[in-house]
């Protein structure tokens, strides 16, 4: 189910508030650190907190589910086996998406088909 602007609003904050309070930890515990050394952090929170972000919106979408998956190799009909967690590439590093998940039978083949993030009903 696609969660509300404010659902998504809060759980955004929460995820930027936590990377808040992880830079200050670091800075409190660095007495005097340089200018690549909080670079460096900065640039690994940045990494964290568009992760994160990228995941909370792609899982808030309501996306429409084929009614039929055809296999690529053999054109029979997939079966749904429900969502799995699958790591994607994406611009800002590895994302962590909970995605629809079909196979097929004779090809012993699955597949994560793009805007697959919701059960099909």
């Amino acid at each position: 189910m696609k969660k509300t602007r404010k659902e998504l609003e809060v759980e955004l904050e929460e995820q930027s508030k936590q990377v808040i309070r992880e830079l200050l930890d670091w800075n409190e515990s660095h007495a005097a650190p340089d200018l690549t050394q909080i670079e460096d952090i900065v640039l690994e929170l940045r990494e964290k907190l568009s992760k994160a972000m990228v995941e909370s919106v792609v899982e808030s979408q309501e996306q429409v589910q084929p009614v039929e998956m055809r296999c690529l190799k053999c054109g029979g009909k997939m079966r749904y086996k429900g969502r799995k967690e699958k790591i994607v590439e994406s611009r800002v590093g590895e994302v962590d998406l909970n995605r629809g998940h079909f196979y097929c039978e004779t090809c012993k083949e699955g597949i994560f088909p793009p805007g697959s993030t919701t059960e099909i009903e």
